[in-house]
């Protein structure tokens, strides 16, 4: 390991009833570790020792390890803390993950909602203007789903969205069906099923308006466009 690496370096954090308590990590074995594309700690520990404030170099007390974490093994609590504690990332690592998770909620914004006077969705670059244009502020470490109402409620202010729904009545043949069933539960629910006596699937998908191309196309391909999509009546 070069000099440049060992010298990167960040810090993990986590409150316990008021105690601080802090390790001093590799950032992005550490990152990596949050997002749960790394198991082993090892490699992500600059050292095992845990601080009550690393600037300072003052270690946490034996007696608040135990009362916080209820052991005083240096490996274990690191675990805790990696897990449950607060990353501070490189703001390289913000920018790259937010303008992931950005993306993400565009394309989601794109294929759930429409404009209400056109029925079509939104182009991507207008989302995104209108994100700009609300200040929208992206946490890099929530799921999309828990932080879409908000930021959704924010862009009504800039343009309209309008979350419609339609049925589509989809037929796919025997030697498709198990693998189609996944991906049509991906795109919505299933109002209704039937495995017809050839062995084809026949479904009722309710799914968000603009995701309809989406679909015919995914379909398409997996079955080598033999499915049959209608809206149904």
């Amino acid at each position: 390991m070069n000099t440049s690496t060992m010298d990167k370096v960040t810090v993990v954090r986590l409150s316990v009833e008021g105690e601080k308590f802090e390790i001093i990590v590799k950032p992005d074995p550490a990152l990596e570790f949050k997002l749960g594309k790394r198991k082993e700690i090892s490699g992500v520990l600059i050292s095992d020792e845990v601080y009550s404030d690393s600037n300072k170099g003052t270690r946490a007390s034996t007696e608040k390890l135990m009362k916080a974490f209820k052991t005083t093994d240096p490996i274990s609590i690191a675990m805790i803390i990696l897990q449950k504690g607060d990353l501070n990332l490189t703001t390289d690592q913000r920018r790259k993950m937010v303008t992931e998770k950005r993306k993400q909620i565009v394309d989601f914004i794109a294929k759930s909602f429409v404009d209400p006077r056109s029925h079509l969705p939104h182009p991507p670059l207008r989302i995104e203007q209108a994100m700009d244009d609300a200040r929208v502020s992206i946490d890099p470490f929530r799921n999309i789903d828990e932080q879409i109402k908000e930021i959704v409620e924010q862009l009504r202010s800039i343009i309209p969205l309008k979350s419609e729904n339609m049925l589509l009545e989809v037929v796919v043949p025997a030697q498709f069906a198990a693998q189609s069933y996944s991906v049509l539960k991906s795109f919505g629910s299933l109002k209704k099923e039937e495995w017809q006596s050839n062995g084809s699937l026949k479904v009722i998908l309710d799914i968000p308006a603009a995701a309809r191309a989406n679909v015919i196309d995914r379909l398409g391909s997996v079955t080598k466009g033999t499915a049959s999509v209608e809206v149904a009546k």
